[in-house]
């Protein structure tokens, strides 16, 4: 190449563009378009690239370095962004710009910080049994104090909105920004240009250019609820007689109650929704506060709407999932989807389902067990996009009448009786505990092995509170328990948390 190699720096300052993008989110698509802009616009430009590990394990980084040409010189680019020398940094997902800013390559004196408020949680964040998502509150404040200029808001939502992906509504924020010395014009016919979902890319630019160029307007006040038309008839007489017993109870818990009886009836019927609210009665009677109700109404209903084989098959089989897995995959108006859906049933599942008599007399005869395991349990694959795999699940689905005289309902009532009986013993003398002892409930999740794991942290954490009673702190330390065994799947978060409990009550048991 003709003319004289000149670094970069050395020639009007460049402008350097760091892209950070999760696979599948068009990153190299954004800086193809980015590269062609510039050079229509006579700009000379180069992009590296460094992959991650793809679906949220990683992300891949994108380094775009332009340059305006000068006659007889030929620039010199960096291989990659540097910290402090980048002058626009976009992230393709809410976490990846809080990466950008611990890799340092936004800054307050130049950086201006494009960014996608959606979420796509990790695996790290995914994989833990409580919740362990990223505070996105964290990175809003380190954005505010760590850039030049910070435009941010859903572009995955107005990607949906307009057909199209992603890339296109962060270009068209790019444009939006008024970061590069380029029209509107410019960067729409560069989308022309490349020839491949023109009108839909062209929607997505449209609509990301008007709400970066749109000023942040604070959020209006939401009217507080009104509570007492949460409960108000539906026009189903039996369903309504609930309602109208719910409204007896604290206000406080009305919204928490008619999302309760909400769930609970539709998982069962209206008969289980009476029981449910029996349960919350005797809960509130014991100390009538807002508080404690509306934790009873709430952890009540998860412990009753528990995973069973009967669920799972419900929940794979409603219409509303195939309509979910369509719009997830895309598909259009008439295209065939085929599902395959991958299950491990265990046989303390499918015992589950006899009577509590015969279910517990299978379960005596170990070698019976083992051969029916080997027989009917393990990895299952069954298409549910085919009438016999559909029906297969139907007709488990269709049990939902049965349920009520399972080995498996017999189990679950008698633990949740037993864990409310301690709590109206609790309630009097120390609300507080009552409550962490109510929310103890989040342990419980899942089936199958999922279940088995979390029942044994409850049992723990329950073991560990019932010791604890009496104490100033019980309920501290109760919470502070349920919070360690969330933390990790095995469990060794409440390990150490239990050995710390066990140290000071021998102490005190000692003295």
């Amino acid at each position: 190449m003709d003319g004289t190699l000149t670094h970069a720096s050395t020639l009007t300052r460049p402008i350097t563009v760091a892209v950070l993008a999760i696979g599948g989110q068009g990153g190299g698509v954004l800086v193809d378009w980015i590269v062609a802009l510039v050079e229509r616009e006579g700009w000379q430009a180069q992009s590296t690239s460094v992959p991650g590990v793809a679906q949220r394990t990683g992300a891949t980084v994108y380094y775009v370095e332009a340059i305006a040409a000068l006659p007889g010189q030929v620039p010199v680019f960096s291989a990659m962004a540097a910290p402090g020398d980048v002058d626009v940094v976009i992230a393709a997902e809410w976490m990846e710009a809080g990466r950008a800013m611990q890799r340092g390559l936004v800054t307050p004196d130049r950086t201006t910080l494009i960014a996608s408020t959606h979420r796509a949680f990790a695996v790290s964040e995914k994989e833990m049994p409580g919740d362990g998502t990223a505070d996105p509150g964290a990175v809003t404040r380190a954005a505010q104090a760590a850039s030049r200029r910070f435009v941010a808001f859903d572009m995955a939502a107005l990607a949906e909105q307009a057909g199209s992906v992603i890339s296109s509504v962060l270009f068209g924020a790019l444009c939006g920004a008024a970061v590069l010395p380029f029209g509107r014009d410019a960067f729409e016919a560069t989308i022309s240009e490349a020839g491949i979902g023109v009108q839909a890319s062209l929607r997505g630019f449209a609509l990301g250019f008007d709400a970066a160029r749109t000023p942040p307007q604070a959020a209006p006040t939401a009217a507080p609820p009104d509570l007492p038309s949460m409960l108000k008839p539906v026009g189903h007489a039996p369903y309504d007689a609930l309602l109208a017993r719910a409204a007896m109870l604290p206000p406080a818990a009305h919204e928490m109650l008619a999302e309760g009886l909400r769930h609970v009836v539709g998982y069962q019927d209206v008969a289980y929704g009476a029981a449910y609210l029996d349960a919350v009665e005797s809960v509130a009677s014991a100390v009538m506060t807002g508080d404690l109700a509306q934790t009873a109404a709430k952890y009540i209903a998860r412990a009753m709407v528990y995973d069973d084989v009967i669920r799972v098959a419900t929940l794979k089989t409603q219409p509303s999932r195939t309509a979910r897995v369509r719009h997830e995959m895309a598909a259009k108006s008439g295209q065939l989807i085929a599902t395959t859906e991958f299950m491990h049933p265990r046989m303390e599942e499918l015992l589950g389902l006899l009577p509590p008599g015969l279910g517990e007399a299978v379960e005596r005869r170990p070698r019976l067990v083992a051969s029916l395991d080997r027989v009917i349990c393990g990895p299952r694959r069954i298409r549910t996009d085919t009438v016999t795999g559909f029906l297969m699940l139907y007709a488990a689905a269709g049990l939902r009448g049965w349920r009520r005289r399972t080995l498996r309902h017999a189990r679950e009532s008698a633990r949740i009786e037993a864990w409310l009986s301690t709590v109206r013993a609790v309630a009097p003398h120390d609300p507080a505990l009552a409550a962490e002892l109510l929310t103890n409930q989040r342990l419980i999740k899942g089936y199958s092995e999922t279940h088995a794991r979390g029942l044994d942290k409850y049992a723990r954490v329950m073991a560990a509170a019932e010791r604890l009673r009496g104490r100033s702190d019980a309920a501290v330390w109760v919470r502070r328990l349920r919070e360690a065994a969330l933390k990790d799947e095995q469990g060794a978060a409440l390990e150490e948390a239990l050995r710390t409990v066990d140290s000071f009550l021998d102490e005190r048991t000692a003295a």
